[in-house]
């Protein structure tokens, strides 16, 4: 996966609690074993009144919203099943960054082995995200994330310090699942292979 650093982007509003993993990749497009392909299938159920139909009224929808990279969303985000496929579909959608008051613990694990970032954040502090993203008056409103730092902010009044396991940000900057931190002791692996070897 790539090395995640920084980002800055355009923040979109999913005010909704609980949010499961069947909302976000619906069961029937499970199918294919690709990371990639999923995206048009996120919020399906949602997205379109009927095939080909799209929902004027869900808020994804919105042309203000179609280069999003940074969700916005309610408590416990990612709950119910703990299909892979789900960050697979927001990724391949175009969000890189999942903010929410809370998420689901095995969501959010696959979310860090996919490169993605959740942040979690107060309460308030979401709602005040969720209102600047969603009014009129703050049209593109946007995001930036240093994970280096830890910092959230929007350029304008907002700054916000956020708590990340050092394991799961150092894989992130580094750019490495834990197959890929694995490897990196590949030399140490083999020596300890070729001991038990010579034991027998």
């Amino acid at each position: 996966m790539e090395a995640f650093l920084n980002h800055k982007g355009l923040v979109a509003p999913l005010d909704r609690a609980n949010v499961d993993t069947d909302q976000i990749i619906p069961k029937q497009f499970l199918k294919r074993i690709e990371r990639t392909g999923f995206g048009e299938f996120a919020f399906f159920d949602w997205r379109y009144l009927e095939p080909g139909v799209p929902d004027p009224d869900f808020i994804l929808n919105s042309d203000r919203y179609k280069s999003a990279s940074i969700l916005v969303a309610g408590t416990n985000f990612g709950s119910g099943s703990s299909r892979e496929h789900a960050p697979w579909a927001l990724l391949d959608y175009g969000f890189k960054i999942l903010i929410a008051p809370s998420f689901a613990d095995i969501f959010r694990t696959n979310c860090f082995q996919n490169g993605m970032l959740t942040i979690t954040l107060d309460k308030d502090k979401v709602d005040y995200l969720m209102g600047m993203a969603s009014s009129p008056k703050y049209s593109g409103y946007q995001l930036e994330v240093d994970l280096e730092s830890q910092i959230l902010k929007d350029g304008n009044e907002f700054s916000e310090k956020f708590d990340i396991d050092p394991f799961r940000k150092e894989s992130l900057l580094k750019g490495q699942d834990e197959i890929g931190r694995t490897l990196t002791s590949e030399n140490k692996i083999d020596s300890f292979e070729s001991s038990r070897i010579d034991r027998w």
